[in-house]
């Protein structure tokens, strides 16, 4: 009996104890949460309160000044590092590895790979003048087409005077068929005595009407044969700033001359268009997926005729019409390159892919590259429109954020499916910047506006005696129509938002942030403006004075685009704080104060200035007329001013 008697006993005060415990802890976050609001909230003054100064004194000349710096830095970049441009490309690499799929090969270019089980059946590199004729030798009797030679055979052999003999011999037969490589000494060598004018370089091209010649002096380093040298064509290749090939360049261009790429001519002589009708560069449409590659033959398949290199069940592909690039892939031999797919891709693929996509049509298709800038500077300019007319809804945000989407998705769909990239997406980030900070400003214009307490003081019994409030209501003409009456609204809210953040006494409440909530219909005319002071005729003064330049301000703006219809008041000075009164009473006060306000069925047109005089009798304070027609109302029943 005793043991269970005990066991109540020790529950409860377990019970107690954890009671106890949760209290303590809730005390204690609800401790820390408060100062740390408190003090983020001073941090938060510290640097808020003086830029609202700024803004204030600064005032809508920001939204201009914001553009043409941004416009500056737009035509800066594009007359010097072009980092809009280096931004879309690291874009691209992200972009061309997420496809779900990849365009398959055309079947037209094929990649000869001098791999490592080559090397290991015919011996080891560098192999004989004779085994590269005997390679060639082997494609020609497959009936190729064009043969691009990814080797450069700078010096003839000295040990194997007879294979160089019937390289030579099959170049002199492949009668262009067959074209070598050859590359750009530096530009330190153009006065060597090896050196030549540019026209006079092998398949060199015109690409002006009419041509100086001679042309300026290039210095290459060509293969050893005449015939070699006569099909040859530049192995170089650039890479952009990051080190990533993106682009391949098809020729290099030297005064009113340019001089093929491998690629180029090979692609020139498959189909037998001139070098000149082909771009400067192609971006390839490049792949990442082994089942989407080009194909690859092994070259010690096709110099010992059968399968060696590869199942022996497996026939050879047939070669026959087609343009085969010729190349080592051998992991000693290192000629790899960095591609958006493959850090380490073979240089002969390179050459094949830009083959491939001038052949098969496949190359990625981009707007010129100063469309970017011309989008950016747009978008720029008309942010910078919009808020200086005053800020734009709330809405906006959503259909910026929309359209950056719907953009994005275009451009990310156009790569995967039609090979087309709309490289704009660093300069939908830049316009992205400068209407987020287009935003921060407005923003610190409303808080000042609505009396944020981290943009101005706010309410201070001590110091606001005596409130004055105005409710403002726009009353539209009644032959508006439903949409009319729409746009009316919204353009009434934005000239009064913008009247308000370049700086009065009063503060706002509501009304100018647009949130639709249940009652923003019925409320979404009326705001309430606020005026502070510790003397009722002061108070009166100043209110009246701001009343009087926003009816001007509203009749300037009349005679650009009338409102068609007319801005209502109604108004009372009220004693915010007595003496000896609580915190919990002045709050109460004033709270009834806003009520009687909002509960008022009289009103004024706002051409009326003289609403809180008080010292005037209402049938003299009534007596008034309007001086602009688009503020002009119906007579209003008298207004009591002092609550």
């Amino acid at each position: 009996m005793l043991g269970r008697g005990r066991l109540p006993g020790r529950k409860g005060m377990r019970v107690r104890w954890r009671r106890s415990l949760l209290s303590s802890l809730g005390a204690v976050f609800a401790w820390l949460g408060s100062a740390f609001v408190e003090r983020w909230g001073r941090l938060e003054r510290f640097y808020r309160r003086p830029f609202a100064r700024i803004a204030l004194r600064l005032g809508f000349l920001f939204y201009p000044l914001l553009a043409l710096c941004a416009l500056g830095w737009l035509g800066w970049d594009w007359t010097h590092d072009r980092n809009l441009d280096a931004a879309e490309d690291a874009v691209f690499d992200q972009v061309i590895k997420l496809r779900p799929w990849e365009p398959k090969p055309s079947g037209r270019v094929v990649v000869v790979e001098i791999d490592d089980c080559s090397i290991a059946r015919e011996g080891p590199w560098p192999w004989s003048r004779q085994q590269h004729a005997d390679l060639l030798d082997a494609l020609d009797r497959a009936g190729v087409r064009t043969v691009g030679y990814d080797v450069l055979f700078a010096e003839a052999s000295r040990t194997d005077a007879v294979g160089d003999d019937t390289l030579e011999a099959t170049a002199e037969g492949g009668n262009g068929r067959f074209v070598f490589g050859s590359t750009r000494a530096p530009e330190a060598f153009a006065d060597a005595p090896g050196a030549r004018p540019v026209d006079h370089a092998p398949n060199a091209f015109p690409i002006a009407a009419d041509p100086q010649r001679p042309g300026p002096r290039v210095a290459l380093l060509l293969p050893y044969g005449k015939a070699m040298t006569r099909h040859s064509a530049l192995l170089d290749m650039t890479r952009d700033a990051d080190g990533i090939i993106r682009d391949v360049p098809l020729r290099a261009e030297q005064g009113d001359w340019a001089l093929p790429s491998l690629a180029l001519q090979v692609a020139s002589a498959a189909s037998g268009r001139s070098a000149a009708s082909f771009p400067a560069s192609v971006r390839v449409n490049w792949r990442s997926n082994a089942d989407d590659r080009l194909p690859y033959v092994s070259a010690a398949d096709l110099i010992e005729g059968k399968a060696v290199c590869r199942d022996k069940h497996e026939a050879l592909p047939d070669l026959r019409g087609r343009s085969v690039l010729v190349g080592y892939t051998a992991a000693g031999l290192n000629d790899a390159k960095p591609t958006p797919v493959n850090a380490a891709t073979p240089g002969v693929e390179i050459h094949a892919e830009a083959t491939e996509a001038l052949l098969a049509d496949s190359a990625i298709w981009m707007p010129p590259t100063g469309f970017k800038y011309l989008l950016a500077a747009v978008l720029v300019a008309l942010t910078g429109l919009f808020f200086f007319h005053g800020e734009p809804a709330w809405e906006l945000d959503a259909i910026f954020v929309a359209s950056n989407l719907v953009l994005i998705g275009a451009a990310w769909v156009g790569l995967t499916a039609f090979g087309v990239f709309l490289d704009i997406f660093a300069a939908l980030g830049f316009v992205s910047l400068c209407f987020g900070l287009c935003r921060l400003y407005a923003a610190t214009q409303r808080g000042r506006a609505i009396g944020n307490d981290d943009y101005r003081p706010q309410f201070d019994p001590a110091d606001h005696r005596w409130l004055a409030l105005a409710r403002l209501r726009f009353v539209p003409d009644p032959d508006l129509d439903r949409d009319a009456l729409r746009r009316r609204l919204r353009e009434y809210r934005r000239r009064l938002r913008r009247f308000l953040y370049r700086g009065t006494e009063a503060v706002a409440l509501e009304g100018i942030v647009e949130y639709k909530s249940w009652l923003w219909e019925a409320m979404n005319d009326v705001t309430v403006l606020v005026w502070g002071g510790d003397d009722r005729a002061a108070v009166a003064a100043t209110a009246e004075r701001e009343l009087r330049a926003l009816h001007a301000y509203l009749s300037g703006l009349d005679d650009v685009l009338p409102d068609d219809g007319s801005v209502r008041v109604a108004s009372l000075i009220s004693e915010a704080v007595a003496a000896d009164e609580t915190i919990a009473q002045t709050r109460a006060r004033v709270c009834a104060v806003l009520g009687r306000l909002l509960h008022r069925h009289d009103e004024r047109s706002l051409s009326l200035h003289d609403a809180f005089a008080a010292d005037e009798p209402p049938a003299h304070r009534h007596s008034h007329r309007s001086p602009h027609p688009a503020h002009a109302g119906p007579a209003a029943a008298p207004n009591p001013l002092s609550e």
